[in-house]
Formats: C-alpha cells, structure tokens, sequence
C-alpha cells in the first residue's frame, strides 16, 4: 500500500488514524505492520464496508474536512471491487 508523504506525516503525529482504500484485493493484514518511508505504522483494524457508510465522524479522522471532501477524494481513485476501512498507528523508526 502506497501512502503519500504528508499523509504518513500526519499519522506519525497522531492527526490521522485512519485511512480507506479501494482495490482489488487487500495488501495489509489487521495485526500487521506496513514498512514506509518514515516508519513503521501498524494496522490496528480493518473493516469491509461501502463508500456510502462514510461518517463524518470517519472523514475527519481520515484527514478530510467532511464527508464531501472524502467523497472528492474518492472520485480521483481508480475503482476496486473492495472498500475498506483501515485503522492505523505509528510504531517509529524502522530498523
């Protein structure tokens, strides 16, 4: 799983502890960890689930101002057959 600059920032800070991927077939596991170029996160939690069950709530702690700004977002990612919420945290330096 890819995960841009500012974004991993943002989860290393603690701002973001969530993020939603649309794809084909999942790259993390829950329980497991994701080697990236700042750290090591760990995947807490992963949730099937649609687009359409997106709260507010969920947004904001994905880093979206609302559900309309996560929505935009989505409407630039490629389509998957799969949508998936994935909890996150960091971990630190990866070794």
């Amino acid at each position: 799983m890819l995960l841009k600059r500012d974004l991993l920032e943002q989860i290393k800070a603690g701002k973001i502890d969530l993020i939603f991927r649309r794809w084909s077939r999942p790259t993390v596991k829950a329980g497991g960890t994701l080697k990236t170029k700042i750290g090591l996160l760990s995947i807490k939690a992963i949730t099937d689930m649609s687009p359409e069950d997106v709260t507010e709530a969920d947004a904001q702690r994905a880093g979206f101002k609302d559900v309309a700004d996560f929505r935009r977002w989505l409407d630039t990612m490629k389509e998957g057959s799969l949508f998936q919420k994935i909890e996150v945290g960091y971990l630190g330096e990866a070794e």
